[in-house]
Parts: structure tokens; sequence; C-alpha cells
């Protein structure tokens, strides 16, 4: 990793998500200790371009075509003494997660598309801030493999993962082996309280509609259905090499404790904090100090009380699809998030409902063929095999 320098630099994959916003507020905060090498986004100019105005970075990649020549023709219309230069395409976002130049990667692009860049990263052994679970849920075994190999140092920033790497002894190699559960909570979601029929026949603006976090509309519809804390449990499986049965998902809507560990000792390790994802961002990008994240003390005694609960497995069955593919490999898994994304995508754009949704998934679970992908370029066929049969299976539903 190349550290001449006395600033971290930083690329931010998904710099216009809300995670990569959340981000450059935190650099923001300390701009004698962090500089920005590089900001992505998709189609988003305008939010990109102020992004680039406020931050000067060396790239700004747009995975679409269009908006990088808009996002060209508008920074000409802001001369400045170094100009940020603009690329486009899948081969611009790994060259700039991997450039020599940078040191740390954000990786918040959301869903599949954030695997390869995230890969490049890792693969060039940068210290990988984690925010995009879809590239250990694609290709765990793969991916943490190559963070061997490479020696990357892998931070996780889901505020779940980040809780339990809170948790965790961080001596050794081993620090797993005296843990006798993870659990994993969230909040239930929008639709926790509402009967089986009104989750089924939920709407786009309810599933949105998070009551503790503000987050992307793909993430907040997974929240929705549980199913996030399904991909979530697949990472955990990865990330801290234990698994799936040692792992317990725990609903707890006031979102103040973030995960806890249980030792074989008894002892219950807990991450609590106010619902801002400053926080694991913060804590990520300083590690293994600390600095402040912009965020408010949490006050507990305002807070009141913590309640938690079994999830709804029955209301919610998206969570059971993800466990059962959390235990039957990587394969299932990628089959998984790629049928997941299809169906999500279609709900938002009103063609099936909330609860075909997760009928959908089922079905291509079940009639899908898949063997363990061996190499990165399986976990891509598979991917692309997988959407279409999603695709197919959405359309018998519109």
């Amino acid at each position: 990793m190349s550290m001449n320098h006395s600033k971290q630099r930083v690329t931010v994959l998904g710099s216009t998500g809300s995670i990569g916003v959340n981000t450059l507020d935190v650099l923001a905060r300390h701009p004698d200790g962090f500089s920005v090498f590089a900001l992505t986004a998709h189609k988003r100019v305008d939010l990109l371009l102020q992004q680039c105005l406020q931050f000067s970075p060396t790239y700004a990649v747009m995975s679409d075509e269009a908006a990088a020549q808009q996002l060209t023709q508008q920074l000409k219309e802001h001369p400045v003494d170094v100009p940020t230069q603009v690329l486009n395409g899948k081969q611009a976002l790994a060259d700039v997660a991997g450039h020599n130049d940078v040191d740390t990667v954000m990786a918040a692009i959301v869903g599949g598309a954030g695997l390869l860049p995230t890969m490049a990263a890792v693969q060039t052994g940068k210290k990988v801030l984690l925010a995009n679970k879809e590239s250990l849920v694609m290709a765990g075994r793969l991916f943490m493999e190559a963070v061997k190999v490479s020696g990357a140092e892998l931070l996780p920033i889901d505020s779940e993962h980040n809780a339990i790497f809170q948790c965790l002894p961080q001596v050794g190699d081993d620090s797993t082996r005296h843990i006798r559960k993870i659990l994993l909570t969230g909040s239930g979601g929008p639709l926790r309280a509402l009967s089986a029929e009104a989750i089924r026949a939920a709407t786009p603006e309810q599933a949105c509609a998070h009551p503790n976090w503000s987050m992307g509309r793909k993430i907040s519809v997974d929240s929705a259905s549980l199913m996030n804390k399904g991909l979530e449990l697949i990472e955990a499986k990865w990330l801290f090499d234990v698994s799936p049965s040692a792992i317990d998902v725990v609903i707890h809507p006031q979102s103040i404790i973030h995960s806890m560990v249980e030792y074989v000792d008894g002892s219950v390790l807990a991450q609590l904090g106010n619902p801002d994802m400053r926080t694991p961002i913060a804590c990520a990008l300083a590690y293994p100090q600390r600095m402040d994240a912009g965020v408010g003390s949490l006050d507990i005694i305002a807070a009141a009380r913590l309640d938690f609960e079994a999830p709804n497995m029955q209301d919610f069955p998206a969570l059971g699809v993800a466990i059962d593919a959390a235990e039957s490999g990587t394969g299932a898994a990628a089959v998984l998030n790629a049928a997941n994304e299809v169906a999500v995508a279609a709900f938002l754009e009103g063609k099936i409902s909330f609860g075909a949704m997760t009928d959908s998934l089922q079905n291509v679970m079940q009639n899908a063929h898949w063997q363990e992908p061996k190499s990165l370029s399986d976990v891509l066929e598979l991917d692309a095999y997988a959407r279409s049969i999603a695709m197919q299976q959405i359309g018998t539903l519109c």
C-alpha cells in the first residue's frame, strides 16, 4: 500500500449514495488526515459535481457514459487549478479502486455492481472499508482468499458488522475461537407491525419508509422484507469465519444496540450508539484510533427501554430463504443475491407486489441449478444466469 504521504488518500466507490455522502461528511471534518483521490457514481451528475468542487478529486468516474460526458461539460464551467479528470465504465471503477496512489477504498456501490471494483481494491492490498455486502454474499470464499493473499485490511461498515468487529478481541487470527454466538440485530423494518395481508400488499413508499435509518431504496426494501438481515448473516459468516448456525438474528426496534457477541464464559458484549452511519465509517477510517464523526452522544436515559424479539419468519419468509442459502454455500448465495436484486427492481418499478417479490425469490431458489464457483468469472456467469431465471419468473407474474 502506498503510504509515502501524510494523508490517507481515499477512493469512495458510490459517493452519491447514503454511505458515500456520510463518508464525505466525515472526511470533511478531518482535512489534515485525509484527501479524496477519486469519487464514483452511476448517474447522479449534479451531486457528483458538487462533491468534485468541494473535494477536488484527481478522478471522477461515472458508470454511465452519457452521465460522464455531462459531468465533463459541467466541470469545464467551473475552472480550477487542478481539474478533475472524468472517466467512465467498469474498468475505470476498478482502476481508481486499485490505483497505486490510493491507500483506502470505501466500497459503497450498491448490489452486484460493486463486486469487481471492490475486488480490485482487495487484490491490490488496500485498506478496504466494506459497505458493499454483496461482494461477500456473491463471492465469499474467493473474496476472503484474495484478502489473505494480498494482505488487504478489511474493515466492515454495515453498522451490525462494525459492532461485531468492535466487540471482538483485536488480537491473533483466532479471535472467534471463544465465541458462542453472534447476535445480529435489526430494527425489523417499516412493516414489522403490519398484518400478513398488509405486508404482502405493501407499496414501495411503505417499504422505503425506514423508521430509524436513512438509506437508499434498494437496501430499504431489503430491510422491509428482512432480506437485508439474511444478506448480513451471509456476510458475517465470511467476515468472522463462523458457521451460520452460530449467528442469531434478533429484532431490536430501537436500533440502539447494533449487534452483540456472546462468549463461552457467558459474557455478552454489545456496541451501542445512535443510529448514524457516520459512527462505523469514522471507526473504520481511523482504525485502530478513534476520531470525531459528528455524531451526538447517545442519551441512554431518553432511550428509556430496549426491546428484543425473534424475527417473524412466517410473515417475512425472505429471511429463511437467505439462511438456507447461507448453509448451502457460495453458489446458492450468489443466486440468491441476483434473484433478489431483480425482484426488488421489479417491485420498485411497480411490476410486482411486495408479496410476489418473495414468491419469485423462493421459486428461483427452488428451480435454478448451480455449482460452487471456483473463480470470479464463475461468479459472474452464475450471477448472469440467476438474473435471467429471475427475469423469466418475474415475467410470469407481471
